[in-house]
C-alpha cells in the first residue's frame, strides 16, 4: 500500500480523504514528524495548494497531496475564496463567518444567491512530477445556519437536488458528491495511472 502524506492539520479533511481513498495509507504532515507553518501566498486554489505540497515533499521527497478549497459566492465577487479560512480572521468562528455572509446577501434572491464549494488538489511524486485535480460542488446560499454535519462553511450551502445543505447530508452522501470527493476521485485515477501496481 502506497503512503501519502496530506499536506493538511485540518483533521476534518483528513477523515474525508480516509474515507475516500481507503485503499491508500494516508498520513498527515504532523504524523510524519513534520511542522511547517507554510504560508499561503498563492492568488488562486491552484497555487495555494502547490506551494503547500511543495514544502512538504521538498522535506520528505515522497509521494505528497495537498487541497486548497473554499467557498465562492457570486453576489459578494467571489468571496471569501482562497481566503475561505482567513475571512474575518483566523480565529472567527465559522458561525459568524456564515451569519456574516448570510446578512451580506439578505437583498439576493433566488439564483442571485448562487455558490459553490471549489476543491484543487495538488501531488507532488517520488520524481517531482506534479499533478493537479479539481472539483466543484455548486449550491445556493441558504438563508439561514443548517445542519451540524460537516464543518466549515457546509451549514450555509444548501443544494437544492437534495433540499438541504452540505451540513444536512450525512458524511456518506457528502463523501460521493463533494468537490473534495470529485477531485480526490480524479487523483485516485491518475495516481493509479502512475503506479500500475499499486494495491488498489
Amino acid at each position: 500500500m502506497k503512503r501519502i502524506i496530506f499536506a493538511t492539520g485540518n483533521q476534518h479533511k483528513l477523515e474525508e480523504i480516509r474515507a475516500i481513498l481507503p485503499t491508500f495509507d494516508i498520513i498527515s504532515a504532523k504524523e510524519a514528524g513534520i511542522s511547517l507553518d507554510i504560508e499561503e501566498t498563492g492568488t488562486t486554489f491552484k497555487e495555494n495548494a502547490y506551494i503547500k505540497a511543495k514544502a512538504i515533499w521538498n522535506i520528505t521527497g515522497g509521494i505528497v497531496l495537498s487541497d486548497d478549497s473554499g467557498l465562492e459566492v457570486d453576489y459578494i465577487g467571489g468571496e471569501p475564496g482562497v481566503y475561505s479560512s482567513r475571512y474575518m480572521g483566523e480565529d472567527t468562528s465559522y458561525t459568524v463567518k456564515n451569519q456574516n455572509i448570510i446578512e451580506r446577501l439578505h437583498n439576493a434572491k433566488g439564483n442571485e444567491r448562487s455558490a459553490r464549494f471549489r476543491a484543487c488538489i495538488c501531488a507532488i511524486l517520488e520524481d517531482g512530477s506534479t499533478i493537479f485535480t479539481e472539483g466543484i460542488m455548486e449550491g445556493l446560499i441558504a438563508d439561514h445556519i443548517l445542519g451540524t454535519n460537516g464543518f466549515g462553511y457546509d451549514p450555509i450551502l444548501y443544494l437544492p437536488e437534495y433540499n438541504k445543505t452540505s451540513a444536512e447530508i450525512s458524511p456518506e452522501e457528502k463523501n460521493k458528491i463533494s468537490h473534495r470527493a470529485k477531485a480526490l476521485i480524479a487523483m485516485k485515477q491518475k495516481l493509479e495511472e502512475n503506479y500500475e501496481n499499486i494495491d488498489c
